[in-house]
């Protein structure tokens, strides 16, 4: 792979993975829209994996209250709203990772790689975010969260394994239907996403250490661009949505949807 495709690739995931636009659904779309060869299911996660560490990074003091919230429940500390919070997390995450094993395992994984898929996904939960976002409170703050709210997020975002979707639209949708303020439903997000995409990381690099040394310098190049592209782009997501709804993205949802029926 060349440096330029890498470099798309790694602007393309860095920007849309936490704006709720389907990163999966936009990576996909890179052959269709380029000349470059489809980059695979292995660079994909691994530019997953870069965004992973922008938002340990990004929200470091809540990744080390969680981390105290885990130590808290093997025993070790008195830390019990953050040992709840930890457990709610590791609840919302079961879904995704049940979802994702039956798709590896069943071998799915390539067929939801279609543009048809992922136009109508982004057309349907776009309208779902739009919804949420209109007739949903603003009440809630992460530290609110209850394993009702954690498993109905969680549920969501496993729903978001299907490209098209968006991991961060669909679980900022859940959150937002349930009450939670629009920068809470990020942050619920993000950090809902800790352990999911760490777990997909780790089967990728058992996959990445029987690749070629090629392929294993692509996604290290893939992933550290990425970081950068995601970091930045979370701070302005988290700023913007301090002071602005979620509807400029459900118009980007809808028209690409839409543009890609015509074109596909």
């Amino acid at each position: 792979m060349t440096f330029l495709q890498l470099l798309l690739i790694a602007v393309v995931q860095g920007i849309t993975e936490f704006l709720p636009i389907s990163s999966s659904g936009h990576l996909i779309l890179i052959p269709y829209l380029t000349d470059f060869p489809d980059q695979g299911p292995m660079i994909d996660v691994a530019v997953h994996v870069g965004s992973l560490l922008a938002i340990i990074i990004y929200f470091w003091r809540d990744v080390v209250g969680l981390a105290r919230g885990g130590f808290a429940t093997v025993g070790i500390g008195k830390e019990p709203q953050q040992r709840r919070l930890f457990l709610w997390v590791i609840a919302g995450t079961v879904p995704a990772v049940a979802f994702g094993l039956f798709l590896k395992l069943g071998g799915y994984m390539e067929s939801f790689r279609i543009t048809d898929l992922v136009a109508v996904n982004l057309i349907v939960y776009g309208l779902l975010l739009g919804a949420a976002d209109r007739w949903g409170r603003q009440e809630k703050n992460f530290e609110d969260a209850s394993l009702r709210d954690a498993i109905l997020i969680g549920l969501a975002q496993a729903m978001a394994l299907i490209p098209g979707t968006s991991r961060s639209g669909a679980t900022m949708t859940a959150a937002r239907a349930l009450g939670y303020k629009r920068v809470e439903a990020a942050r619920f997000s993000f950090l809902l996403a800790i352990p999911a995409v760490a777990g997909a990381g780790l089967l990728a690099a058992l996959d990445l250490a029987e690749a070629s040394a090629q392929m294993q310098w692509d996604a290290l190049v893939a992933g550290v661009l990425t970081f950068v592209a995601a970091f930045l782009t979370m701070a302005f997501l988290m700023n913007f949505l301090k002071r602005a709804s979620m509807m400029v993205f459900v118009i980007y949802r809808v028209a690409l949807g839409i543009g890609l029926l015509v074109l596909f």
